[in-house]
């Protein structure tokens, strides 16, 4: 999902930015503290530590300054990913 905003919005530096928001994705390391790991029917959006409020409020202020905008932007992508999981 990452990379049609990178290249849509860093026509110079996407690649620089597509990994930024790549990055995202190491927020997940929040599963491995989870009993049992991974289960289908857990919503992780209020579940796992890295996807509660506070960090989620933390993620949305990245996007606030250009130099972290483009990981805020995959942080902020991750999490509308998970919260779309929890409505499916």
């Amino acid at each position: 999902m990452p990379l049609p905003f990178a290249a849509g919005l860093y026509k110079k530096a996407w690649l620089k930015n597509y990994a930024l928001m790549l990055a995202g994705l190491l927020i997940d390391i929040d599963h491995l503290l989870a009993d049992p790991i991974y289960y289908a029917e857990r919503c992780s959006i209020g579940f796992h530590p890295l996807h509660t409020s506070l960090p989620i409020i933390l993620y949305v202020m990245l996007l606030a300054h250009p130099k972290t905008r483009a990981l805020g932007i995959g942080l902020c992508l991750h999490i509308l990913l998970d919260g779309a999981d929890c409505l499916i």
